[in-house]
């Protein structure tokens, strides 16, 4: 079963925040370990558009599966906080034991669907939300960004140069090639992920020898298919030269210009002039490449202005998610929660559990979702509610009781087949850059009901605990009084 492999020195038990063990802590103190239910969601889209492509999901199932403790793990805790050293011996063996259900990778999204449900005693549940969210959060930020830059490249190839920028270069590459990329410039991830690596040459390589047409020729003199930089000096005096030295190496060795890249300047009027060259030389078919900080906005305006381009590389704006700020588009960072929707203690007793907070109030219940065959709507619906006749459950079963689900973690091969499946068939109203349309997303009948109840008994709640403490602090200043 493929697994991301980590560096050495990970340590997936310290891969919490240190509110995770102590909460872990309280519960254990007050014994309260029932079997919950939380939800893994957004609550809007990325970068202003109206989906998410999902990704990440082998990352955070490898957290779950190799979640423990060590010794020497258990001694830090010990040094930084005064825990019960029973309660260690009791992390010494913890294991997650629960179940996860979850939306395959490659998957469509909307916001405030879940993209994971995680059942389990309430301490590992608690514990796996840091891991479970920076695994989703990042994979499916990227793999969006890099869907968005393939829609806008418009059938054009894009390859992923994010190395040297990205958050985390194997997930950039990964989560690249998600969302339709083509190529990577990482040898590291093209080695781990059966990738296709691409690359060019640097500017510091044409500054190796006196003259561009000496950089050129020993460039083609050393492949047989080779690409050539044009934008050292002037692209147009350069897209000369290489036209004479690929002419040169055709004839002599046989050796072929496979393209030539354009990575600042006026990239529209320079592959205009770049293109016309070509075509008179006779060298139609090397194609043209660009680079240079690009997003999608900036190449749906390359390509509106007329850039003759047939590749773009895209390095930054992969790498770190980035937003636009001249459009308005933030970035940077996915927004997903991991909230508690259903609790049984230790009775037996069901407790839909909600966090009131006007538009963040969350869902309570144990949940499915369930798509129009047409993408008319999605339906989120209670776990027991019946389906509505030809609508497909997204929800998959991934882990049962701390084991795998077979099946469940498929080939990259096959994860990116179902991306593009996905996203080919998404109407294009929800595929632009910057949704005009909200992809609608139903809550059912019995789920609203749910929350209705789960609200007024939770502001009864908030209210008779304000009477207790009011109560009790006057009790206590009546009693001040007396002593005085």
């Amino acid at each position: 079963m493929p697994m991301l492999r980590r560096a050495p020195g990970y340590h997936p038990g310290l891969m919490t925040d240190m509110y995770h063990p102590d909460s872990a802590y309280v519960s254990w103190v007050t014994g309260r370990n029932g079997m919950t239910t939380f939800d893994l969601y957004t609550r809007t889209a990325p970068f202003g558009g109206a989906y998410l492509l999902v990704a990440g999901l082998e990352a955070a199932l490898e957290f779950v599966h190799s979640f423990r403790y060590t010794p020497e793990e258990l001694s830090f805790l010990a040094r930084i906080r005064d825990y019960d050293p029973a309660f260690l011996d009791e992390l010494a063996e913890l294991r997650f034991t629960g179940d996860i259900a979850a939306l395959p990778e490659g998957s469509i999204a909307f916001p405030n669907e879940p993209l994971l449900r995680v059942t389990a005693p309430f301490r590992e549940a608690m514990l796996m939300e840091a891991g479970l969210l920076q695994s989703v959060n990042l994979a499916t930020l990227i793999a969006t960004k890099a869907a968005r830059i393939v829609y806008a490249a418009q059938g054009r190839r894009v390859s992923e140069f994010a190395f040297r920028r990205a958050q985390n270069p194997l997930v950039v590459a990964r989560s690249s090639y998600v969302g339709g990329c083509t190529s990577t410039s990482l040898l590291a991830a093209a080695f781990e992920y059966r990738l296709l690596a691409t690359g060019t040459v640097p500017h510091a390589l044409i500054q190796l020898f006196d003259t561009e047409e000496e950089a050129f020729t020993a460039v083609a003199e050393s492949f047989n298919r080779y690409t050539l930089l044009l934008d050292t000096y002037d692209p147009r005096r350069a897209i000369r030269t290489a036209i004479t030295v690929a002419q040169r190496a055709q004839n002599s060795l046989g050796h072929t210009l496979a393209a030539v890249r354009l990575d600042s300047g006026d990239i529209v009027a320079d592959s205009q002039y770049v293109r016309e060259q070509l075509v008179v030389a006779g060298m139609g078919h090397a194609r043209i490449l660009a680079s240079g900080d690009l997003d999608e906005f900036q190449i749906v305006q390359l390509l509106e202005q007329g850039a003759q381009i047939d590749a773009f590389g895209v390095g930054t704006a992969l790498g770190a998610g980035a937003g636009d700020p001249e459009h308005g588009i933030p970035g940077g960072a996915l927004g997903g929660v991991y909230k508690e929707a259903w609790y049984v203690d230790e009775d037996g007793v069901e407790h839909p559990k909600l966090k009131l907070a006007g538009a963040k109030t969350t869902w309570p219940g144990r949940k499915e979702i369930y798509r129009h065959p047409d993408w008319a709507e999605d339906i989120v619906q209670l776990e027991g509610e019946q389906a509505t006749e030809g609508y497909a459950r997204l929800l998959r079963p991934v882990m049962r009781a701390g084991r795998m689900v077979p099946g469940s973690l498929p080939p990259l091969s096959e994860v990116w087949e179902l991306a593009q499946a996905n996203l080919a068939q998404l109407p294009d109203r929800y595929r632009a850059l910057k949704a005009q349309e909200q992809y609608p997303v139903r809550f059912s009948a019995g789920l609203q009901r749910l929350r209705a109840d789960a609200t007024a008994l939770a502001q009864v709640q908030a209210t008779v605990g304000e009477r207790n403490d009011g109560e009790g602090a006057a009790r206590s200043s009546a009693e001040s009084k007396r002593k005085r």
